[in-house]
């Protein structure tokens, strides 16, 4: 069996990836056989390489991409470097229908750092979040496999936890104003447990700033009971002599224009 032929028998039973070792096995040659082969189908377009030793099958549709696209392969990436992921911020919140503008990359959430990933067109940028395995999640079906991806409530947790990866803070609160009515009160006062206290307390006073009273009010009794201390709007605005929300303990630090 050629290369080739290992390639179409893969992408014949349904499968998309593979690693070099298992390439190397299968055709019963050495690494560095394998890789020359491999290589010759790489300057093709057959296939492609977006993490070291994991390679991705193309079809023709997506070549001119060079690569599958992030959410048919970051599942499969993944479970080879055995680390658990979500798909958030951004890239969830257009999976839950706010999608004002289509994020530029695959925005997955990780227990550590990792540099973003480049694979032709195809871009995913890593957010590191410790608790990564415990934050709730819906599974999504791909045309290759499954995807996981962050519960509404979850995504807009993140959104204001990390609005430095979500093209600042006006782009949240837009983003939000689409997410809201997808937010259950319930299961947002649960994930509210899993996040910093602070990020309640934002996210409370947006989703008040927006009308959305009965998602807010959900975090209300939480932010009543657990938060000890005021917090800035903007995690990164100087907070002093800023007038305060008391509701929410939450210093406006900022002004917010959603663009709605």
């Amino acid at each position: 069996m050629t290369a080739s032929q290992y390639v179409d028998h893969l992408a014949s039973i349904g499968r998309y990836h593979f690693t070099t070792t298992e390439a190397a096995e299968a055709l019963g040659i050495s690494q560095v056989a394998v890789r020359a082969a491999l290589r010759r189908l790489m300057r093709k377009g057959e296939i492609a390489v977006p993490f070291r030793g994991f390679h991705v099958i193309v079809p023709p549709e997506y070549r001119r991409l060079g690569c599958l696209p992030g959410e048919q392969l970051i599942d499969q990436l993944m479970g080879h470097l055995g680390e658990p992921y979500y798909v958030g911020l951004l890239s969830a919140a257009e999976y839950h229908g706010a999608a004002h503008h289509r994020p530029q990359q695959l925005q997955v959430v990780t227990e550590k750092n990792r540099p973003a990933l480049n694979c032709g067109q195809v871009q995913i940028a890593f957010i590191a979040r410790s608790n990564t395995r415990e934050i709730p999640i819906r599974l999504l079906n791909t045309p290759r496999g499954t995807l996981r991806v962050s519960t509404p409530e979850a995504t807009a947790l993140d959104l204001v936890g990390y609005p430095e990866h979500c093209a600042g803070l006006d782009n949240v609160v837009t983003v939000l104003s689409e997410l809201a009515e997808s937010l259950d009160p319930g299961r947002l006062a649960e994930a509210a447990g899993l996040s910093p206290i602070p990020w309640s307390q934002r996210l409370g006073y947006l989703l008040e700033h927006l009308g959305a009273n009965e998602a807010a009010s959900s975090l209300a009794a939480f932010v009543a009971d657990k938060a000890p201390h005021v917090t800035p709007l903007a995690p990164a605005a100087p907070m002093r002599g800023t007038p305060r929300d008391l509701r929410w303990k939450v210093a406006i630090n900022t002004t917010i224009e959603a663009e709605l």
